[in-house]
């Protein structure tokens, strides 16, 4: 498979390349020269499949021949010894995102990358330094699945106060090869000199850089493994069992049995997922899974206050604006990188097609929150809450004749515990079940150390 610049159509590299550069020359990002299908005999059992096969099989194609088929089993066993759910809450489904080391869907691009990474570079004698923006969750992830990589060092920054206490230990807690920086900013802000650092070429001829955003596409193909996951499962007519992390309270509303027939799921449907948006890299990894030839209907882009995309969707107009802080923090991006990625495979009709956009205030994310706990005994987090709410929007005016609703099945993105936030979700519901992967990491000290958000304070600190 070769990769070309979102930007530049016209010069290919190797996945290798594409992955341990992290951004393009240009400034683009990279995307595959096609997006490949599913043989039949996969396509049809992805109901059946065990999740690391899936994953094997969704990954194998972006991959070759860079990374052979045994080697990539290994990988995807190594990292993927967790779940991902699909299960009933409600009146519609959830998938559960939240059972990996750092309770968040990031743990799923993350830890692929690491091994990865450590693999194409087999034999380097350069340390390699990888720096990652975060608004939340992927900087505990990258830290997690890079912690004492041999040879690979990391770099996080973080907004300084639009993160979560538990965010701000995962992020600024290991030590080791892992260093954060607390930037006076926004995540905007953090992009932009994440941006700047791995374009300064005086600063590449002294450091091997890459980066582990989501504008990185190595981290970006492994999240379509889950959708396609989902997506079979639920056209197989199954849903699962809650898992060890599954925040139910005991006896609340919703199937803890797994089987199927309920929530909408019938077999032969393809399911609409919901998905909470703020870069936009979890969208496009479902546009990868859908093209691949998994059962999926169409996609909710749920997004908070920052709703360029939604108005994108409605205008036809892109317009990239100044993040609003909100509390559903992960997603305060006023200009998602993804999107770029998102405009290089599909049209504006295209996209209008299949992709529907919702915003949603924190009020409405915390009446969500109380409602979904008060009927069905389920603990949401807000991004979680968002996508929820903007469901609902879109079931509402369906029924109202406004607009067609949801078909089918529905699936919400459950893409963070809610013991993540507890500080938002207590107040409004009760106390959160804490998995023991968040009590471990809620006893580290946080390390960090603050900038401006200025490039050249960012590249001194390099």
């Amino acid at each position: 498979m070769r990769y070309f610049s979102t930007r530049n159509k016209n010069e290919g590299v190797s996945f290798a390349a594409a992955a341990l550069t992290g951004l393009a020359a240009d400034g683009g990002l990279f995307v595959p020269e096609e997006i490949p299908s599913y043989a039949g005999g996969v396509k049809n059992s992805l109901g059946n499949m065990d999740f690391c096969d899936i994953a094997l099989e969704t990954i194998k194609p972006f991959v070759t021949p860079e990374i052979p088929e045994a080697a990539l089993e290994d990988m995807v066993h190594s990292a993927y010894h967790f779940s991902a759910p699909l299960l009933g809450v409600g009146d519609r489904l959830v998938l559960e995102l939240f059972h990996g080391p750092t309770a968040a869907f990031k743990d799923f691009g993350a830890r692929f990358m690491a091994r990865a990474f450590s693999y194409l570079r087999r034999g380097e004698d350069r340390p390699l330094k990888i720096l990652v923006a975060t608004s939340g969750d992927t900087g505990g992830a990258v830290a997690d699945g890079f912690f004492g990589v041999e040879g690979i060092s990391v770099t996080v920054l973080y907004p300084r106060g639009r993160v979560s206490p538990l965010q701000e230990r995962q992020i600024a807690g290991l030590g080791g090869n892992i260093s954060a920086l607390e930037v006076e900013g926004s995540f905007d802000d953090c992009q932009r000199l994440v941006k700047a650092a791995l374009g300064d070429e005086s600063l590449r001829k002294r450091l091997t850089l890459s980066s582990a955003n989501s504008i990185n596409v190595s981290r970006l193909i492994p999240q379509a493994v889950y959708y396609a996951a989902a997506a079979g499962k639920a056209f197989a007519g199954k849903t699962d069992p809650d898992g060890e992390a599954t925040p139910r309270v005991k006896g609340g509303k919703g199937s803890n049995r797994g089987g199927g027939a309920d929530y909408g799921v019938r077999a032969g449907q393809a399911v609409t997922f919901c998905v909470p948006s703020g870069n936009f890299g979890n969208l496009t990894a479902g546009l990868y899974a859908m093209k691949m030839g998994a059962p999926i209907r169409g996609f909710i882009a749920a997004t908070n206050a920052n709703k360029t995309v939604p108005d994108y969707l409605e205008s036809g107009s892109y317009e990239a604006r100044l993040s609003q802080a909100t509390i559903s923090n992960a997603m305060d991006v006023g200009a998602p990188s993804n999107f770029e990625r998102m405009a290089a495979h599909f049209s504006w009709d295209e996209m209008r097609q299949i992709i529907r956009g919702v915003s949603v205030s924190d009020a409405e994310t915390r009446e969500t929150i109380k409602a979904i706990y008060r009927d069905c005994g389920y603990f949401l987090d807000p991004h979680s809450a968002v996508g929820w709410n903007a469901a609902d929007k879109l079931i509402k005016q369906g029924l109202s004749g406004k607009s067609p609703g949801p078909q089918g099945p529905l699936a919400i993105l459950s893409t963070a515990h809610p013991a993540k936030f507890a500080e938002t979700v207590e107040p409004i519901t009760a106390k959160v079940p804490v998995p023991p992967s968040l009590a471990r990491a809620m006893n580290r000290k946080v390390e960090s150390r603050a900038i401006p958000a200025e490039v050249s304070a960012f590249l001194e600190v390099l």
